[in-house]
């Protein structure tokens, strides 16, 4: 069995009957032995997945959209059978980003196809467990629907507290000047836009598959049970939605609050250019007028008055003395000086 199957199984009143070795026996098993049939794939190649196909019946574009991936999170009927795409999440510590995979899901009345194309959600966890709860699994392909969206859910948690803890970094952030804080508030920003598109489906899609179990199943006690799972599954996801939103409120208030000071700084820079400004001007114009006067009577003229009195120089430096005193005396009453 080639490395991209990751488990191929069948059950019966939620026990493992059978292993097929090939995708091509899978089919046949489930004929052998009743239940349903459950594959695990891990980016699979197209003959693979062509071979589900024709085995299950699968709707070509069905197919093509899960080998092409990049997929948005939904949920579609061909048939009998559900076409979901999920969009799991988990927060890299190292890097403090948000890694977002891709999950395909074929749910038909008697089968599972799984597709994961990302490390994350860990679904041989998932069979694990339900291989353990004979219970659950022995409801069948929506039991096993359950369990995957459950622990996609689940996953988000860690997610949302890891941004959680970035955004009260860049609060902390915003008032020590560091100018850095904008490409951070708008990457983080990406980020929960990103969870807010993953999770925003999951709210419709969960809520059309409790409709469809009362509309197919009536009250029968599985289906019941069933819908109280998913009920508790949908609380979880409107929790991550409503803090998805808070996050990104306080992401877009932050961005505003750096934006007043940034231009508050400059403000203050402005001013204190201007302050200098008007110092440098004052000066020049006090230093102006002894210049003034030194340059005229620099000219070397011969008929110039007071160049013979013998008070022309003391004069000269009077006036020079008076009219920069009385400019320094103006600007530094204006609070120029």
């Amino acid at each position: 069995m080639s490395v991209t199957v990751i488990d191929n199984a069948v059950y019966v009143a939620g026990r493992r009957a059978a292993s097929p070795p090939t995708l091509a026996r899978t089919a046949a098993a489930l004929s052998e032995h009743g239940g349903f049939a459950w594959v695990g794939l891990y980016r699979p190649e197209a003959v693979q997945l062509n071979i589900l196909a024709a085995e299950f019946d699968l709707h070509p574009l069905a197919v093509e959209d899960a080998l092409l991936g990049h997929q948005r999170a939904k949920l579609e009927r061909y048939g009998d059978t559900r076409f979901l795409v999920l969009r799991p999440a988990r927060y890299l510590d190292e890097s403090e980003t948000v890694e977002f995979g891709e999950v395909e899901l074929f749910v038909g009345k008697n089968f599972v196809i799984a597709i994961r194309q990302a490390e994350s959600p860990d679904l041989a966890a998932v069979r694990e467990r339900l291989e353990g709860t004979p219970d659950l699994l022995g409801r069948g392909p929506l039991g096993v629907l359950y369990a995957i969206l459950d622990r996609v859910v689940d996953d988000y948690v860690p997610v949302i507290a890891g941004l959680q803890n970035d955004i009260d970094e860049i609060e902390a952030q915003l008032f020590s000047g560091d100018r850095a804080v904008t490409r951070r508030i708008y990457d983080l920003s990406g980020e929960v836009m990103e969870i807010q598109r993953a999770v925003r489906p999951l709210v419709g899609m969960i809520e059309t598959l409790r409709g469809e179990l009362e509309t197919e199943y009536g009250d029968d006690p599985g289906a019941l049970e069933l819908r109280r799972s998913f009920r508790d599954v949908l609380d979880h996801v409107i929790g991550v939605v409503q803090l998805a939103d808070e996050f990104r409120q306080t992401l877009q208030n932050a961005l505003t609050v750096h934006a007043t000071l940034v231009a508050q700084q400059q403000n203050e820079t402005s001013l204190a250019q201007s302050e200098q400004t008007k110092r440098i001007s004052s000066w020049a114009a006090i230093i102006f007028a002894p210049s003034l006067i030194t340059g005229i009577y620099g000219m070397n003229f011969a008929h110039m008055p007071e160049l013979e009195s013998p008070w022309g120089y003391p004069l000269a430096l009077v006036g020079m003395l008076a009219f920069a005193g009385a400019l320094f005396a103006v600007f530094r009453s204006r609070n120029w000086l």
